[in-house]
């Protein structure tokens, strides 16, 4: 499997050639701030793996699915979401509405959410 698309707008963030509003790093996901926030904490946790989806997670990848997860906890944590609760989503195919595909988790919070559907 690919591990870097130099195509995708993500792996450009990652690597710095496009600049972010990082929130978090580590050997495994960057998280940055989404340009277009759609609640008033609103985060993108990318695996620094190109992956395409959730559906391209492979059984060797199980790395990247618990990095991607734990990150969403402390970030949930260090931007105070933690009281009143938050959402992780990822968002897999056209249908779902995924517009990149490289593998990224939204944290959305900072305000109450409807239900979703």
């Amino acid at each position: 499997m690919e591990r870097h698309d130099p195509e995708c707008i993500f792996c450009r963030i990652i690597a710095g050639d496009i600049p972010s509003d990082r929130v978090y790093e580590n050997d495994t996901v960057v998280a940055f701030r989404d340009i277009q926030p759609v609640a008033p904490t609103h985060i993108l946790i990318v695996p620094r793996a190109h992956v395409p989806s959730v559906s391209g997670l492979e059984d060797a990848d199980t790395v990247i699915a618990g990095a991607l997860l734990l990150a969403a906890r402390d970030i949930a944590a260090s931007e105070g979401l933690e009281p009143n609760g938050y959402r992780v989503v990822s968002n897999v195919g056209d249908w779902a509405g995924q517009t990149v595909y490289h593998l990224h988790i939204h944290i959305l919070g900072g305000r109450q959410l409807g239900p979703m559907g």
